[in-house]
């Protein structure tokens, strides 16, 4: 009997996760056979259970459904956790002491993109976030048909309250603070209404509603714009601080009672203070993208910084060899295992920064003001072609390196000189490349912009105004 088999297009399998423009290069064929693939990898690691959740993308039922068929197809029992944010289908993951788990989402990219994020669980075979050689793996087998078989069955299982209670259990305040929150018509939204209602203090919610076109403004917290909003609300409201997520709740962004945007190495430093309180000595983990003022900051506060490869699953995998409570990106992926699983979940990221506050009894401002001033850009991102944005890099690396530049290779090239440093690197998620610069005045910003301008235009691409 023939095999039945499957090519996925090599540009959705991403460095730790698959994602595609629906209908384009991610259809509900690829759903299914990555359903198969995946629930063949799990029952040879030796996992009989699977959850599945989905965000709130118009497509995503569709997907949903094509790759739990996948799934049961090889005899896993799926457990199917519905419509929610990413953090709850991890949350079900690991406090259901499930084998597996897969999400359908396509996080922060743009409303005609979907993707899956698979976890298998730490206690089998190659257990951990599912990324890099694993995706190739899943799709060579897909390639050969190479299949396990079986009839699985289906579950329907409501993790909401369970997760909500667990969201709480760590808030430490008792009058709470006055917060707006702007859930961008992500798919937190059920998950924040039920949260909100039982913290303490007063809350107003910004598109809470669950909308996959998402009407309202893209949900990337790291964008300015998409704040606006949220900074507007704040004012009006006299908040104490603003909180915002992306498109599946596992990146946050805050904005301080002054309406000024808290960047997510900003966050990190805050959230350390905390934590090294409890664990001094500490390894704290932030990715490249990431301000020297804050690997400064948690060497000042006695613990250890490392700077790591941007991308979640990366970070997850850092942060067990390491044994570090807190890891964080610019990007808002925010990780404690202090106190909870170490995935990235803004929900729970708000809770904690709410309860901080209280805590220290101070506010979110004073808490950014402590922070050394920083002559930085943003994250700038600019589009290239999706196959050749690696290659790029590459190339830019090769010259640096023949110049005898500083240069930190970690992920893509950080270059440091007696100016500040300048990064380039290509994104996991989005035919992109991401730069960042940071100076010690504006005039050394404005040498390292120009050093960086100049590295893209040897590479043969125009520099984006920034």
């Amino acid at each position: 009997m023939t095999k039945e088999t499957h090519r996925f297009d090599p540009v959705i399998l991403r460095e730790y996760d698959i994602r595609g423009i629906v209908g384009k290069n991610l259809t509900e064929t690829d759903a299914l056979a990555l359903g198969r693939a995946f629930g063949t990898m799990v029952r040879r690691a030796g996992g009989q259970r699977v959850v599945v959740g989905y965000d709130g993308r118009t497509h995503s039922p569709m997907l949903e459904a094509a790759l739990v068929q996948g799934l049961t197809q090889t005899g896993l029992h799926v457990e199917r956790i519905g419509l929610g944010p990413s953090p709850m289908l991890y949350f079900a993951a690991y406090d259901g002491d499930a084998d597996s788990g897969v999400m359908v989402t396509g996080s922060h990219n743009p409303a005609d993109q979907n993707g899956f994020k698979m976890l298998i669980s730490k206690r089998l075979s190659g257990g951990g976030p599912v990324y890099g050689a694993a995706i190739q793996k899943l799709a060579a087998m897909a390639a050969e048909g190479d299949f396990e078989t079986g009839q699985g069955c289906v579950t329907e299982k409501n993790v909401e309250n369970a997760y909500v209670a667990r969201l709480l259990k760590d808030y430490q305040g008792q009058k709470g603070l006055k917060v707006v929150w702007d859930n961008g018509n992500g798919a937190a939204g059920v998950i924040l209404a039920k949260l909100t209602a039982q913290l303490p203090g007063e809350h107003i919610l910004l598109y809470e509603t669950i909308d996959g076109r998402f009407p309202h403004h893209h949900p990337d917290p790291t964008v300015a714009e998409n704040l606006v909003d949220l900074q507007k609300a704040v004012a009006e409201h006299g908040a104490d601080l603003g909180i915002a997520f992306d498109g599946d709740a596992d990146r946050i962004g805050a904005v301080d009672e002054k309406g000024r945007i808290v960047a997510g190495d900003q966050l990190v430093a805050i959230y350390a203070r905390e934590v090294l309180r409890d664990h001094p000595g500490a390894t704290i983990i932030a990715d490249v993208k990431a301000s020297q003022s804050l690997f400064d900051a948690i060497a000042k506060e006695g613990g250890k910084p490392l700077m790591w490869k941007t991308g979640h699953s990366l970070i997850k995998v850092k942060m067990a060899e390491t044994s570090s409570p807190l890891a964080g990106e610019m990007s808002g992926h925010i990780f404690f295992s202090d106190k909870y699983y170490g995935f990235d979940d803004a929900l729970y990221g708000g809770v904690r920064l709410i309860s901080l506050l209280e805590r220290f009894g101070t506010s979110l401002a004073a808490l950014r003001d402590s922070l050394p001033a920083c002559v930085n850009t943003p994250e700038i991102r600019f589009e290239v072609e999706e196959a050749q944005k690696f290659a790029i890099v590459e190339s830019v690396k090769a010259v640096l390196l023949r110049q005898g530049a500083a240069v930190d290779t970690t992920d893509g090239v950080r270059v440091s000189t007696s100016e500040g440093w300048w990064l380039l690197r290509a994104s996991n998620t989005q035919a992109v490349l991401v730069a960042r610069a940071e100076g010690r005045d504006e005039a050394s910003l404005a040498v390292l912009k120009a050093q960086l301008a100049h590295a893209l235009e040897e590479a043969g691409l125009t520099a984006p105004v920034f």
